[in-house]
């Protein structure tokens, strides 16, 4: 019993001594960590789309969602570069984090519905989904880490909820049509908060603004 109190103590002091660590760091770097992570998942995710298309049937492009319609899309976010430099380092970051927090639901649907996906890639575009999961996760972590630097603005999320449900459909063409729109949304998020936080790098940098 002594024994485990011990190596209890010993893991605990672990965590507490990389919490520690993490919050040392400069936000210089913690912002190169999350510009290179949020670099990663939206190659992903675009790397993603392009294994869809190859099975991807003709009419669905006619009749999938329009972008108005994704569950994040209520969120009032810069809509190009230009608006986005004139935006604070704070609500940069909120907005980043607000994004990245609405597709924590969604992300299971996908992964989940990855498994019965009926496309010659399955197995491959699941594994690339259980990926997309776990950069999501430790970004999330990151800014969670750098919100706590920047004060209680950064900290702020808006509420996204997702109430698309677990099912993508029953038939071949709903299932692909529902996955792949769900993508392109996340694809699309995804984006953004890479934008947003190579332009807080770049200010953090103390580049100039149209080096950004």
């Amino acid at each position: 019993m002594a024994h485990r109190k011990t190596n209890g103590s010993k893991i605990f002091m672990t965590v507490l001594f990389m919490v520690a660590a993490c919050r040392a760091v400069a936000i210089n770097d913690l912002l190169d960590r999350a510009s290179e992570r949020s670099d990663i998942l939206h190659s992903l995710s675009t790397t993603l789309s392009h294994d869809l298309d190859s099975q991807f049937p003709p009419i669905g492009r006619v009749i999938m969602p329009r972008p108005s319609m994704c569950h994040t899309a209520s969120l009032q976010t810069p809509i190009d570069k230009y608006q986005a430099l004139q935006v604070s380092e704070s609500d940069l970051l909120s907005l980043a984090r607000s994004l990245l927090q609405a597709w924590e639901d969604p992300l299971v649907v996908l992964s989940t519905s990855a498994n019965t996906l009926p496309h010659p890639a399955q197995s491959s575009i699941s594994n690339k989904i259980q990926e997309l999961q776990e950069h999501s996760k430790n970004l999330g972590d990151g800014l969670d880490i750098l919100s706590g630097k920047m004060g209680p603005a950064a900290q702020t999320i808006a509420s996204l909820p997702y109430r698309g449900g677990n099912d993508i459909g029953e038939d071949r063409i709903s299932k692909l049509i529902n996955f792949n729109f769900l993508l392109s949304c996340f694809r699309r998020d995804s984006h953004k908060i890479d934008s947003f936080l190579k332009i807080l790098r770049c200010r953090a940098a103390k580049m100039q603004p149209e080096m950004c």
